[in-house]
């Protein structure tokens, strides 16, 4: 029942559809995280059968890139995109990271993170407005479990940022935090070569970004992460739309 409570906490931490079994307990923050990857994967079914609907629909492809370039966003509420846009504002000050926590942490949008914004749309919509969907669209499934289960490693395995809500978090559920990556790996597999392919990439990118992020911010936050999801999926999606 813990493991049910934690899938539905994520259900409504991590995603725009309201949750149809609202629960909250404080001691399953760390089972919550660790079912992001699974709410990850209810994004990226909704994402490629999306696709598909799209081009059987005879959809204009302008159209189509642009519902598919927003649909992860906002089907998670944007809040990963929130987290993407703090890290860009911060890391891209080149400051401190005294003055880049505090820029991390300011509630205002700053010039970096719009422009990081505007770069990170433009190019997504230039990889859907070249992905076959009609071939592809399976691809997608697996991209954002395999980011959310990259996030989970991280944090569950890198030093927390000072202040950040996982610094006080219990993070002993370390075996089954790497079940999540090891079984989206399989649905990778079983999807075929190219969704392998774009499954490896958006988690290479997802783990650069982590480090990088990490390492100028000084750990792992809920932003971070953030950050890894939005870049991870964007390569993943690129990779795909390549091959």
């Amino acid at each position: 029942m813990n493991w049910i409570t934690a899938f539905f906490m994520a259900w409504g931490m991590f995603l725009s559809v309201p949750c149809p079994l609202p629960r909250w307990d404080e001691k399953l923050r760390g089972r919550m995280l660790i079912m992001l990857p699974f709410i990850g994967l209810l994004i990226g079914a909704c994402w490629g059968l999306l696709a598909l609907g799209l081009s059987r629909l005879g959809c204009p492809a302008l159209i189509a890139a642009a519902l598919l370039c927003a649909f992860p966003h906002a089907a998670s509420g944007f809040i990963h995109l929130d987290g993407f846009m703090d890290c860009s504002d911060a890391i891209l000050s080149r400051r401190d990271m005294e003055n880049k926590r505090k820029i991390l942490k300011d509630p205002h949008v700053g010039s970096f993170a719009v422009i990081a914004l505007c770069l990170l749309f433009m190019m997504s919509f230039a990889v859907f407005s070249e992905l076959d969907t009609a071939e592809k669209w399976a691809g997608l499934i697996a991209i954002p479990a395999v980011t959310r289960a990259c996030s989970v490693c991280a944090i569950f395995f890198l030093k927390p940022m000072e202040g950040s809500s996982y610094e006080k978090m219990e993070r002993k559920a370390k075996g089954p935090a790497l079940f999540a990556p090891v079984l989206m790996t399989a649905l990778s597999l079983i999807a075929g070569p190219g969704a392998f392919a774009a499954a490896g990439a958006a988690a290479l990118a997802a783990w650069a970004a982590i480090l990088r992020a990490s390492k100028q911010l000084g750990g792992m936050s809920g932003d971070v992460s953030g950050f890894a999801i939005a870049l991870g999926e964007l390569a993943g999606a690129a990779v795909l739309a390549l091959i």
